[in-house]
C-alpha cells in the first residue's frame, strides 16, 4: 500500500507536506487550519464530475492525513527531522476523514464553493498553482488542467498569458512542451471538455424532471387525500344523519303521547273483554 507521501506525490506532485499547504515550518495551528479548509474546496468531492468523484476523495483524505500530522506536536517533529511521516494512525484516520474534517468546519455547501471560486480566479494564489503546475508539469498543459482548480479551456488564453510572463522575468524556465504544444492536444481538451458538458448538461436536465415529477407527484398526493379527507366527511355525515334520525324515531316511540295511547289501548281491550267503560 502506498504510503501518505507517496500519494500525496501522486496526486500532489509533491512530497514536501508544507510545500502541498504553501505554508512555511513555522506555521501556526491557525495557519495550518486554514490552508487546510482552502485546500479541501478546491477538491471536494462535491465540486467534480461524477467520474472524477473518486480521485478527489483520495485527495481529499490525504488532505486530512496531512492535517492530522501538522497538528500532533510529535508526528510534525519527526516529519521536521527524518523527512517520514508515522503511519501509526492512518487506518484508523483514513475511515473517518470526512468526520474528522467535519469537527472543523461546516458542511460545504456549492455557495460555498462558488464563491471560493471567484475569489480564487486571479488571485495571487492562483498565481502560485499555475506557477507549481507549470513546473511539476514540465510545461504540459494537460497536467495543468488536472492540477490548477477550476481551470478550464476558456482560461488557457489568461493562464499561458501568466506563464509567458513568468518565462520573461526568469521566474521559470522555458519548456517546449508548453511552447510548442501540437494543435492536435488542445483540440482533444476541447472535444473533451464539451463531451463532459453534454454529459453534465443531460444529467442536469434528468435530476429537474425527476425534480418536476416528484412535485407533480405530491400535487397529486395532496388531491387524493383531500379526496379521500371529504369521502370520510361525506361518511360521518351520511352516518351521522342516519343516527339522528334512528334516534328521532326512538325518541317519538318513547315519548309520554305514545306510552299514554299505549296504555290506553292495553286499557280498551281489557275492557272489551270485561265489557267495562274505559275511564282516561
Amino acid at each position: 500500500m502506498p504510503s501518505t507521501l507517496e500519494l500525496c506525490e501522486k496526486f500532489y506532485g509533491t512530497k514536501d507536506i508544507y510545500e502541498l499547504f504553501s505554508i512555511n515550518k513555522d506555521a501556526s495551528e491557525n495557519d495550518i487550519k486554514k490552508a487546510y479548509y482552502r485546500l479541501s474546496l478546491i477538491v471536494h468531492p462535491d465540486r467534480v464530475k461524477e467520474e472524477d468523484k473518486i480521485e478527489a476523495t483520495e485527495k481529499f483524505k490525504i488532505l486530512s492525513k496531512i492535517h492530522s500530522v501538522l497538528s500532533d506536536k510529535d508526528r510534525r517533529v519527526l516529519y521536521d527531522e527524518k523527512g517520514v511521516i508515522d503511519e501509526d494512525d492512518e487506518d484508523s484516520l483514513g475511515a473517518n476523514w470526512l468526520a474528522m474534517w467535519q469537527q472543523f468546519f461546516k458542511p460545504i455547501t456549492s455557495e460555498d464553493i462558488s464563491k471560493f471560486e471567484k475569489e480564487f480566479i486571479g488571485s495571487e494564489l492562483e498565481r502560485g498553482d499555475i506557477k507549481k503546475a507549470y513546473l511539476n508539469g514540465k510545461g504540459c498543459m494537460d497536467y495543468m488542467h488536472n492540477c490548477v482548480p477550476f481551470m478550464s479551456c476558456k482560461d488557457e488564453p489568461r493562464i499561458i498569458a501568466i506563464v509567458k510572463d513568468m518565462i520573461a522575468s526568469g521566474e521559470v524556465p522555458e519548456f517546449k512542451a508548453f511552447t510548442e504544444e501540437p494543435i492536435h492536444k488542445k483540440e482533444r481538451r476541447l472535444k473533451k471538455e464539451a463531451k463532459e458538458a453534454q454529459k453534465a448538461a443531460v444529467i442536469q436536465e434528468k435530476m429537474k424532471k425527476e425534480t418536476e415529477n416528484t412535485f407533480e407527484e405530491q400535487i397529486l398526493n395532496r388531491q387524493l387525500e383531500r379526496a379521500q379527507n371529504f369521502n370520510s366527511l361525506i361518511d360521518k355525515l351520511a352516518q351521522k344523519n342516519g343516527d339522528d334520525a334512528t334516534k328521532k324515531k326512538q325518541r317519538a316511540k318513547n315519548s309520554p303521547l305514545k306510552r299514554l295511547m299505549k296504555q290506553n289501548e292495553g286499557k280498551a281491550k281489557q275492557n272489551r273483554e270485561t265489557k267495562k267503560p274505559i275511564w282516561f
